[in-house]
C-alpha cells in the first residue's frame, strides 16, 4: 500500500471512530440511531448508492443497497432495516409504488421511510400526497443534511438513540469498510447530486391511497 493509500485509510477510519469533541457537538443536535443499525438506500443511480453508502458508513451504520423496486422489497422483507431510504423517481415500480407496498406488509409497514428525490414534480407531488412516508431529502444533500433526517427520527422515537460517544468495536472496521478500498472511498464525493440527464415525466403517475405509518 502506498503512502497516499495509507493516508486515506487512516482518515476513513479516524473518521468512523470520530472525534468525541465533534461528534458529541452533532449528536447532541443531531441525535444518532444505534451502531451498526442497518440503512437500506435504495436508487436506480450508482453514485447516490455510493455517496449515501459512505455518508452512513462514516456514521458507523450497516449498509444494504437495492437499485429497483422489487430488490428493495425483498431486501426489506428479509432484513428488517432500522431506516429506508427511498428514491422517488425510478424506472418501473416507482418509489410511490414501493412506499405503498411497504406500508401494507405486516412485515415493513412499522419501518421508517425517508423518500428522496431530485426531480422538481416527484418532489411536489410528495408534498401534495405525502403517501405515509416519515420524511422527504431532496438532492443535492450533504452528510449534515442525513444525519439531521435520522435525528429528527430518533427525536420523534421513530428510531431508538444512540448511547453517547459509544465507540465503534475494532472488530467492526474491516466489515463496515470491506466493499471499497481506502482509496476508492476517497474518490466518493461528500455531497450527493441527482444524475442531470435522467428526468422522467411524472405526469402519468396514477394517484395512490394515502397509507400513514406508526408515527407519521
Amino acid at each position: 500500500m502506498d503512502g497516499h493509500a495509507l493516508m486515506n485509510g487512516l482518515g476513513f477510519f479516524k473518521r468512523l471512530l470520530g472525534s468525541h469533541a465533534t461528534d458529541a457537538a452533532r449528536d447532541e443536535a443531531h441525535p444518532q440511531t444505534a451502531l451498526g443499525a442497518r440503512m437500506l438506500v435504495v436508487d436506480d443511480s450508482p453514485t447516490i448508492c455510493a455517496v449515501l453508502g459512505k455518508m452512513l458508513r462514516q456514521d458507523g451504520y450497516a449498509v444494504l443497497k437495492a437499485t429497483d423496486g422489487k430488490e428493495a422489497i425483498e431486501l426489506a422483507r428479509s432484513e428488517r432495516p432500522a431506516l429506508i431510504f427511498l428514491d422517488i423517481v425510478m424506472p418501473g415500480m416507482n418509489g410511490f409504488a414501493v412506499l405503498r407496498a411497504l406500508r401494507h406488509d405486516p412485515l415493513t409497514r412499522d419501518i421508517p421511510i425517508v423518500m428522496i428525490s431530485g426531480n422538481p414534480q416527484a418532489t411536489e407531488q410528495f408534498y401534495v400526497q405525502r403517501f405515509g412516508a416519515d420524511d422527504f431529502m431532496q438532492k443535492p444533500f450533504d452528510r449534515d443534511e442525513v444525519y439531521l433526517r435520522i435525528g429528527q427520527l430518533v427525536q420523534s422515537g421513530r428510531l431508538g438513540g444512540r448511547l453517547p460517544l459509544a465507540p465503534v468495536p475494532v472488530e467492526a472496521l474491516p466489515a463496515l469498510a470491506a466493499e471499497l478500498s481506502a482509496d476508492e472511498l476517497a474518490d466518493i464525493p461528500d455531497i450527493a447530486m441527482p444524475d442531470a440527464e435522467v428526468t422522467p415525466h411524472l405526469a402519468g403517475v396514477a394517484p395512490l391511497q394515502v397509507v400513514h405509518g406508526p408515527g407519521s
